[in-house]
């Protein structure tokens, strides 16, 4: 199954990485329904669905899991949904309603100051489900901490893990619900004790390689979390600064003082400035943010404009 710490995928899975601006890919092509899990984000829709159609090669794709709702890992499910309209549509549990009835806000799309259009969902993806995927029986696992719906893919013959955003190579999403003010570091924890209690051999990021050193990835995992836990503000400025640098990604260039006022439209950025950061003013804080971010490298400043690097 790998060979060193280089993972080696079975031949029915296919993995579109993407940049950080999409989640990655996962097509099954293989014995079965084809099925995609994840779509990325919606300014990559059509890309999406240009990758996939070439892969399938004039096959239908028959099935979209999502391994949670944030924007970026079913932004494209609109579009592949338009191309193949009977594609059966999975999402996990405990936001089914909010799907049927497109409540962008419960959805989490307004908060962050991101977009999806809206599509249909099916069915939900249940823990303790199993469903197959290119000819291989795969369990459902509730993984909750970064996002509290969220669920884990898991083969058992060959340990091969979809992810989501659970667990990176170097680390996992932003803890979402710490920003809303509900205490979900234990939940990271325990979902990351999950991840080791099924043992995988090759994990499926929602962002980045596919990675098998397992072991060495829960373990930098760990001490990150625990870092956020002994600092929470150290998390809350974690957060915040990505929360602008993925609105940059899909920006790529802004004039300074619109990418200010969108930090001050966010709803997120003022929970985060509210509960936080609140002995700064906010404008002094909205321009803490990027001086942050040109300071790490993740931006730079051309006069007026904001540039993604």
């Amino acid at each position: 199954m790998t060979s060193g710490t280089s993972p080696i995928l079975p031949p029915h899975i296919t993995v579109f990485e993407r940049g950080w601006l999409s989640a990655n890919n996962i097509l099954f092509a293989g014995p079965g329904p084809a099925t995609l899990v994840d779509s990325g984000y919606h300014t990559h829709a059509a890309q999406t669905v240009a990758l996939v159609e070439s892969a399938l090669d004039g096959r239908p794709l028959e099935r979209l899991l999502n391994t949670h709702l944030h924007s970026d890992h079913c932004g494209g499910n609109a579009l592949l949904q338009q191309r193949w309209p009977q594609l059966q549509t999975l999402i996990p549990p405990g936001q089914f309603a909010q799907v049927r009835d497109w409540d962008p806000v419960a959805l989490s799309y307004v908060p962050t100051g991101q977009q999806c259009a809206p599509f249909r969902a099916d069915g939900t993806l249940e823990p303790g489900q199993e469903l197959e995927l290119g000819g291989r029986i795969w369990q459902v696992h509730a993984a909750p901490g970064h996002d509290p719906h969220a669920v884990l893919l898991f083969e058992p013959e060959e340990r091969v893990l979809i992810s989501g955003d659970a667990l990176w190579e170097h680390g996992f999403g932003v803890v979402f619900p710490e920003i809303e003010g509900e205490g979900a570091f234990d939940e990271v924890a325990a979902t990351l004790d999950a991840i080791e209690r099924l043992a995988p051999l090759v994990v499926i990021p929602g962002h980045g390689s596919v990675f098998g050193d397992v072991p060495e990835a829960l373990a930098r995992a760990r001490k990150r979390l625990a870092g956020f836990v002994a600092a929470p503000l150290k998390h809350a400025r974690y957060a915040a600064k990505v929360l602008l640098k993925y609105k940059l990604l899909e920006w790529q260039h802004v004039a300074l003082a619109d990418a200010l006022a969108w930090l001050h439209a966010t709803p997120y950025f003022s929970a985060l400035h509210a509960r936080y950061f609140a002995e700064l003013p906010a404008d002094e804080w909205a321009r803490t943010l990027v001086e942050e971010l040109v300071a790490g490298g993740a931006a730079r400043r051309e006069g007026d404009l904001l540039v993604n690097t």
